[in-house]
């Protein structure tokens, strides 16, 4: 694990932010990245604006990063190469286990951790022009786009595709290219896992008519049975092409730090995120749900001692068995 003390000059720097945290930053690191995935994703939007807002609160250089998602932010966390990222449960417990494909037979138990973000639901968008507004219009040998190679979206949905009987032709890319090769009838769905509103669709609403395909009671609960996955509605308001409720499934979103990282630095990380929602939920909307009590929803990697230690003190109830060391 490889990160540079935080320098004398720093120090003086540091002490013009958050007082609480200035006392003593013995081990710090002097910047630090946060793991995203793809631009015009919601991992993208959501991580950048939190590494900005930790930044400028303790005075450290910081932002987010460009990369492949969750199954990519695992082992950059893992071996240190960044301090900080976001992954979904499904590919944390893979990793876990040593079936990330980034690293097969690795298991990555060095990434703990740090907060509940949101859920990821699982949707589906076409063009209207394409006729396709149900997932039995999906068309035999359809290309669908499916997000970066190795993201959550690119690990489950087609998988969830399969288990619903469709037939597709398999792309991958991010979803701002993704979104532009829908509109430019390169692309005849874009089967999204990410937080919603997702960037890419917003910008698409604005600029031609989509539809936003909901699964079926029946195909929900076939998903249900089939993946680790929840029941979840995308809100009416999320997008102006909606008018109700549509039906999906979910996957939960958390921040991961490298546990190895020193616990007063990931308490004041987590503090500054969890302590003001609102500010929070001007990144972004899905952070409606970067709130305390919803520490709970992992179940499957131990916690940073720094995080265990904020959630615990402010109404959790995290066991030392699940805390990395305890």
């Amino acid at each position: 694990m490889k990160f540079t003390v935080i320098t004398g000059a720093a120090v003086a720097m540091a002490l013009t932010a958050t007082t609480a945290f200035a006392q003593d930053r013995a081990g710090w690191p002097e910047s630090f990245t946060v793991g995203t995935a793809s631009q015009g994703g919601t991992y993208f939007a959501y991580g950048s604006g939190w590494a900005n807002l930790v930044a400028e609160e303790l005075g450290i250089s910081g932002g987010g990063e460009v990369t492949g998602g969750p199954m990519q932010n695992m082992a950059l966390v893992h071996t240190g190469d960044a301090a900080f990222g976001m992954t979904t449960m499904g590919p944390a417990a893979e990793s876990i286990q040593g079936t990330n494909p980034i690293a097969p037979g690795l298991q990555m138990t060095n990434a703990c951790a740090m907060f509940p973000m949101y859920q990821t639901p699982f949707s589906i968008t076409a063009l209207s022009s394409s006729g396709i507004s149900s997932v039995e219009d999906i068309p035999d040998g359809a290309r669908i786009g499916f997000g970066p190679a190795g993201s959550t979206s690119d690990t489950y949905f087609p998988r969830m595709m399969e288990t619903l009987g469709v037939n597709f032709d398999r792309r991958n890319g991010g979803w701002s290219d993704l979104g532009g090769q829908l509109q430019d009838g390169l692309l005849d769905v874009i089967a999204f896992a990410a937080g919603v509103p997702v960037p890419a669709v917003s910008q698409l609403e604005v600029q031609t008519d989509v539809n936003i395909i909901e699964f079926t009671a029946e195909e929900q609960s076939k998903i249900l049975e089939t993946f680790p996955v929840s029941s979840f509605d995308i809100a009416a308001d999320t997008y102006t092409t909606l008018n109700k409720d549509a039906r999906s499934v979910s996957m939960w979103n958390f921040a991961i730090a490298n546990c190895d990282l020193p616990e007063d630095f990931v308490y004041a990380v987590v503090d500054v995120v969890m302590s003001d929602n609102d500010r929070m939920v001007t990144i972004h909307r899905a952070a409606r749900s970067t709130l305390p009590e919803n520490w709970d929803k992992n179940e499957v990697m131990k916690w940073h001692p720094g995080a265990a230690k904020w959630f615990n003190e402010n109404g959790a109830s995290i066991a030392g068995e699940m805390v990395h060391g305890g």
